[in-house]
């Protein structure tokens, strides 16, 4: 089989988000409860270039795991796959100043030399939990792009 000599680009932006999220989740197989973000191109996969974090108000201090997912049921510990965490700081909501969001930076190293960004196989997902019970909430996005070959 020859080597693939061909940049890959990719063809269809890929945006994931999750509703609020304010249970606390203190699993670190990615079972319990977690929240969607991105599925992969079931064709080609994808490429996830930025996973950010927004508090909706007043929060207490936490900390965003993020799983990789093999397409298979999340409740299945061995589909899953801790690829970072991170702290959420604890915020205060306010009408008067935004709220800074959380964010895994693009190509910068956060835990154990996970960076973005990152490509997944086709099917794949990335699911997102929290480590302590907020009162606000947060959301999450995940920002990237699908694959596309074309002759």
């Amino acid at each position: 089989m020859p080597a693939n000599t061909l940049q890959l680009f990719t063809g269809v932006p890929n945006c994931g988000f999750s509703a609020a999220i304010t249970a606390a989740n203190t699993a670190k197989d990615g079972t319990g409860t977690t929240s969607l973000i991105f599925t992969a191109n079931a064709t080609y996969g994808s490429r996830v270039d930025r996973i950010r974090a927004q508090a909706l108000g007043t929060n207490v201090a936490s900390v965003a795991r993020i799983f990789i997912n093999n397409g298979g049921s999340p409740a299945t510990a061995s589909n899953n796959v801790l690829y970072a965490n991170f702290s959420l700081p604890a915020t205060t909501g306010t009408e008067t100043a935004g709220l800074v969001p959380a964010e895994v930076p693009n190509n910068a190293t956060i835990v154990d030399s996970t960076a973005f960004p990152i490509a997944l196989p086709p099917g794949y997902r990335i699911y997102v939990c929290i480590g302590t019970a907020v009162a606000s909430g947060w959301q999450f996005v995940a920002t990237g792009g699908d694959f596309n070959i074309a002759a």
